[in-house]
């Protein structure tokens, strides 16, 4: 049978029935062997021979491509594919799968954890108790709010069902408009510039691409409503963390939450302020998500193996 890698470091961690179906087929595996992200040389070195990889979020460049001579399946466990160079892979006539489904609902949880802690201080009053302090932080509802929306695709539209208990005002911006969902949930698909003078929180959920690098800058923070609320858990290199950390300090919003950043492992100066709220990648790490995403990841590669 084929060799098949996989690159991530946690695949079957948590449940091994992925894995075993593909032992079951006497698919002949190879798996990371360092426990963390592989680099370009690593992962380009590790695909001698394979024919299907279940990739994480390691550089797949053209070099790493080209190098691969057998590849003939990537499969994405998980959405983003930033990591993969696209034309390279069309080049070869190399067949890419993702798992949209798998990680959306892990991910809208975790961005309503976000909005809710960031709204009643939680994180920083737990801090504040555990350095000997006691004083009260006033907070503010949820219910009501007005949220915003940069992305309304598969995790867009999971985070609006997450709040419809909370009677928000949902403004969108995509552009792909879902009219049939947005009139099922009361949703109003409005220009950027309305998204982030209306909104009280404003949460993105974008692909990282060309069009998206970097796109939302120190003048869409200084646009955005007075002490609203911003969450990034799509994919860090979106957004000017420097224009971010400069209204932070300001005060012009009152919070922001990333679990993504420009550079991973982040050791940048945001650390230094109360006012954000700092995960680790997270937003697939739900146990039950991980699971779904792995079983997809499995059904994919058969798929493309064929």
């Amino acid at each position: 049978m084929e060799n098949v890698f996989i690159s991530t470091s946690s695949f079957g961690k948590y449940d091994k029935a992925p894995l075993e179906r593909l032992m079951s087929l006497k698919y002949k595996i190879g798996l990371n062997p360092h426990g963390r992200e592989l680099r370009e040389n690593e992962i380009k070195e590790l695909l001698n021979g394979v024919k299907g990889l279940i990739a994480g979020t390691e550089p797949i460049t053209r070099d790493v491509i080209n190098n691969a001579e057998s590849l003939k399946v990537i499969s994405r466990c998980g959405i983003g594919i930033d990591n993969v160079d696209i034309e390279a892979i069309k080049e070869r006539g190399i067949k890419l799968y993702r798992t949209p489904e798998g990680p959306a609902l892990a991910v809208a949880e975790l961005t309503l954890g976000f909005i809710l802690d960031s709204l009643r201080h939680i994180s920083y009053l737990n801090k504040e108790i555990r350095s000997g302090g006691w004083e009260k932080k006033m907070g503010r509802l949820f219910t009501g709010k007005t949220v915003g929306i940069v992305g309304m695709g598969t995790i867009g539209k999971k985070l609006t069902t997450l709040l419809r208990p909370f009677n928000c005002k949902i403004l969108a911006r995509d552009h792909v408009t879902d009219m049939e969902f947005a009139r099922e949930n009361n949703i109003n698909y409005v220009h950027l510039d309305e998204l982030l003078k209306e909104s009280d929180i404003v949460t993105l959920h974008l692909p990282l691409d060309n069009d998206t690098k970097g796109f939302f800058d120190r003048n869409l923070f200084l646009q955005m409503k007075d002490q609203a609320i911003f969450i990034n858990t799509s994919r860090g290199k979106l957004v000017d963390e420097d224009g971010l950390y400069d209204v932070l300090s300001a005060g012009k919003i009152s919070h922001a939450c990333l679990d993504v950043y420009n550079n991973e492992p982040y050791t940048g100066k945001l650390n230094e302020l109360d006012n954000v709220t700092l995960t680790c990648h997270i937003g697939s790490y739900a146990k039950e998500a991980r699971i779904k995403m792995e079983e997809q990841a499995v059904e994919n590669l058969l798929k493309g193996l064929g």
